[in-house]
């Protein structure tokens, strides 16, 4: 028996549209977060192009959207920040690229609504030279007035984000199965954007405070823990959940008095720009710093090498006017 497939038609719903571009990634191994994303960019544009349309967004229609109508959606979002209309303005332009391609439309009408341009960010390190051993000893003495404190995860949460680099959903999706390597050459298996995989240097330091906490964690909760077991726990022993380490790195901050040397809008995400800062800083290359952070692009990278003013400055002082500068001054009157 022959099957025949058959494609759906601009006149049907744009749900079903929706529903297979996601179909078509699939392949593509996205994590849970990056789908997460994409639903929400879908979503809100969906909403105003239902209010725009006066139509309920399950009812809307592939060929109801063309530029003018998706012109006054995006307008609907523009209280938006730059870089989440930036991102919005791409999700719905892989969905119409992935249309056309099939297809199912002439063209790709978003070549006609104008996207922001996203200014360059810079790194949000921590600042304060002595920040981040402040980090480390508010972890490793327990937090003040916790109920049940635990130093030796809380240590091991902070060293593993500040001498891995990692992301905050890389560090959740961690096991014990990604402890990986012979002694003295341990590395940490990574899981992250695009579900690529990197691995990440597990100096001895780091493993023995990670092995402090194994041991710690086998005392709250004995018997045998799976290789496959989340590396992280919460003190329910239950994997570690991304609110739970948010509030557990806000709280350290506090407790380490460093809470204002966080620049605005990053928590755990700090903590992997002050490792690629630090690293920039004492002469890792871009490239280095690309496979440590498992950047896609290395013009993402540059931008740590790019902010460290302070070796910058030091070689722009090595400029031989500066000492010619000394002998120099304007004669007039000694007043």
């Amino acid at each position: 028996m022959c099957y025949v497939q058959v494609a759906i038609s601009p006149a049907d719903p744009l749900i079903e549209h929706i529903a297979e571009f996601f179909l078509a990634r699939r392949p593509k191994k996205h994590s849970e977060h990056t789908i997460a994303a994409y639903r929400r960019d879908f979503d809100a544009i969906c909403r105003e192009l239902a209010t725009v349309t006066d139509t309920r967004v399950d009812e809307l229609r592939l060929d109801q959207l063309d530029v003018r109508t998706l012109r006054r959606a995006f307008a609907g979002i523009s209280h938006q920040s730059a870089a989440t209309i930036s991102r919005t303005w791409s999700t719905w332009n892989q969905l119409f690229t992935f249309l056309v391609a099939e297809g199912t439309l002439p063209g790709n009408p978003m070549a006609a609504i104008e996207k922001p341009r996203v200014p360059k960010s810079r790194p949000k390190a921590i600042t304060g030279d002595d920040s981040v051993e402040r980090l480390l000893v508010a972890a490793a003495r327990g937090r003040t007035g916790a109920r049940d404190p635990w130093p030796e995860r809380d240590l091991a949460v902070v060293v593993t984000l500040v001498t891995c680099g990692l992301r905050l959903s890389e560090l959740l999706d961690l096991t014990m199965r990604s402890l990986d390597g012979p002694a003295e050459e341990r590395v940490i298996g990574v899981r992250g954007k695009g579900n690529k995989e990197r691995t990440v240097p597990l100096e001895p330091e780091v493993e023995r405070i990670i092995t402090d906490y194994m041991e710690s964690r086998l005392r709250r909760f004995p018997g045998r823990i799976a290789a496959d077991a989340a590396l992280f726990v919460g003190n329910n022993g239950e994997p570690m959940k991304r609110g739970g380490l948010q509030y557990l790195i806000e709280r350290l901050y506090r407790e380490a008095g460093i809470r204002t040397r966080v620049p605005a809008g990053a928590l755990v995400h700090a903590l992997r720009h002050t490792f690629a800062t630090s690293l920039a800083r004492n002469g890792a290359t871009g490239t280095e710093l690309q496979r440590l952070l498992g950047h896609e692009s290395l013009a993402t990278t540059q931008r740590y090498v790019d902010a460290t003013a302070r070796e910058v400055r030091a070689a722009a002082r090595s400029n031989d006017a500066y000492r010619a500068l000394e002998s120099v001054r304007i004669d007039g009157d000694d007043t």
